[in-house]
């Protein structure tokens, strides 16, 4: 079962940009920065990463999930893409 989600993560075609809206609303950086092609932001227990992409590349995809399962109550590892 589904307890929760442990992270998402999010293209950007302007990491300073964005990481700086996402520390206006209070996240918390825990990797990475304005200059990094990786950023990581703490969200309660979660995480919110941000992954730049170039400005020329056209979106094919919004980013992914990651659901938590605890250990006890994982049969099976899957993965959805």
């Amino acid at each position: 079962m589904i307890e929760g989600i442990s992270a998402v993560t999010l293209g950007t075609h302007e990491m300073p940009r964005a990481v700086r809206f996402y520390r206006a609303l209070g996240f918390e950086v825990l990797h990475g920065g304005e200059e990094s092609s990786f950023t990581s932001f703490r969200a309660g227990t979660s995480y919110l990463n941000l992954i730049a992409q170039p400005a020329e590349r056209r979106w094919s995809w919004w980013g992914r999930v990651i659901f938590y399962i605890p250990a006890s109550k994982r049969a099976t590892r899957c993965r959805m893409g």
